[in-house]
């Protein structure tokens, strides 16, 4: 644990002390800037050497590892005295949600956190609960083999949906559509949980499988927040999904719906967040529209991934995540409303052939537009890429327009000018060439 001070320490008296688990160091600057004093926990491989200066305290460990941290975070608390703790990041969220329930300090439990973690067990809650909390949901079972899912398919039909229990970004999801891909899926998941190169492995456990029932129809994400029980809709946020697989490609604000749809989705997200016990704080809560009405796919209590927090604040003006960091202090006033829309906003992400990258053309240009907040380009060359989940996108580009037919038509003319060159990868034999993994 590395005390620093943090900036200005000493010249001032603090509004209070936060402990902010993992993510980015944006949270602790905007904590920082309500006039609070900061303790970060992060993971090694993601510190950043900025931080020492903006906190008061810097403790490098492993946070999903609740026994190795236990001891730290109650060594901060003595110490700093921080009254509450927060995390926008996935794997943040449970240890967060440990942290409040060791130390009384409110806000979400371990056991909410947990429930919008492990999709098998929020299935299995919203089923318990019946009513309007299981009319959103779909049957839903482990898998532990073959067996597992032929059964699955013999009880609740084809296609049905495949997919570990606690991961995120679409990371080995699968469809099967009819008995004769179960051995291929089940080889896929088997080659999943055997593999140590992924970049995300020191945060993520791969764990178990669950099958559940597919749905057909839109994908849209709804961004609320919570205060004290009551859940503000700030936006519904249309998806733009890969047709051939589950890869997101663009997210847009305001989604592109009729009223009666909206609506619908709000009151699932209202009905969902009180069925898993969420009172306080962001949450990202994703949904199909299907048929037989809204259902929802998975929900987080966090801000939603993919830099929706900076659509958010562009086209409604709302800063969700100086909202997290200051509501539980009472240093931000609560929305009475959901805020109008300012302008519409949206992101398209760069996608690339499977291979090796060589290159990437066309930056400088979709840069320049006057129109375009941001241009994240992740892939460097010499990166190896694939095309089985959002874990394989090499960038992307956010823009605003007046509305969402206009951005969504600007960023798809911006993502088509940037070329992410690759080459192709050599099958392990030699003989030819192959695909990223």
């Amino acid at each position: 644990m590395a005390s620093t001070g943090g900036p200005g320490a000493g010249s001032r008296t603090p509004r209070g002390t936060l402990l902010v688990v993992g993510g980015r160091l944006d949270t602790v600057r905007k904590a920082r800037g309500l006039g609070l004093d900061v303790v970060l926990i992060q993971h090694r491989d993601h510190f950043v050497a900025e931080s020492v200066a903006l906190a008061n305290a810097v403790i490098i460990a492993d946070y999903t590892d609740w026994q190795a941290i236990r001891p730290l975070v109650v060594a901060a608390h003595q110490v700093y005295g921080f009254s509450k703790v927060v995390t926008l990041t996935e794997p943040g969220l449970e240890p967060a949600g440990r942290i409040n329930d060791l130390l009384g300090l409110g806000q979400t439990t371990f056991g909410v956190a947990h429930l919008l973690k492990d999709k098998l067990a929020m299935r299995r809650h919203l089923a318990a609960l019946g009513g309007p909390a299981a009319a959103a949901s779909v049957a839903a079972a482990e898998v532990t083999g073959e067996a597992d899912l032929r059964a699955f398919g013999e009880r609740h039909g084809y296609p049905f949906i495949v997919k570990p229990a606690e991961l995120s970004a679409s990371v080995g999801v699968h469809k099967v559509a009819g008995p004769e891909q179960i051995p291929r899926v089940w080889q896929a998941v088997q080659a999943l949980r055997g593999r140590t190169d992924l970049a995300w492995a020191p945060l993520f456990d791969v764990g178990p499988h669950l099958a559940e029932e597919y749905l057909d129809g839109p994908e849209y994400s709804v961004e609320a927040f919570s205060f004290d029980g009551r859940h503000v809709v700030v936006a519904v946020t249309e998806k733009l999904t890969d047709p051939d697989g589950f890869i997101e490609l663009g997210h847009a604000q305001p989604a592109r719906l009729a009223e009666r749809d909206r609506a619908a989705l709000v009151d699932c997200t209202g009905t969902f967040l009180d069925a898993v016990g969420l009172r306080q704080g962001a949450s990202h809560t994703e949904i199909k529209l299907t048929a037989g009405g809204p259902k929802v796919i998975e929900g987080h209590n966090r801000i939603g991934g993919d830099r929706i927090v900076d659509l958010l604040e562009a086209a409604y003006g709302v800063d969700f995540e100086l909202l997290t960091v200051g509501w539980p202090f009472g240093l931000v006033e609560p929305l009475p409303q959901p805020p109008p829309l300012v302008r519409a906003a949206a992101t398209r992400f760069i996608v690339a052939e499977p291979g090796t990258v060589v290159g990437v053309d066309g930056v400088d240009e979709v840069r320049a537009h006057p129109d375009v907040l941001a241009l994240d380009v992740t892939a460097a060359p010499g990166a190896i890429v694939g095309h089985s989940s959002n874990l394989d996108r090499c960038g992307q580009v956010i823009a605003v327009g007046p509305d969402a037919d206009a951005v969504m038509r600007l960023c798809e003319q911006l993502v088509d000018k940037i070329v992410v060159r690759t080459r192709p990868l050599a099958r392990p034999d030699g003989a030819g060439e192959g695909h990223a993994p």
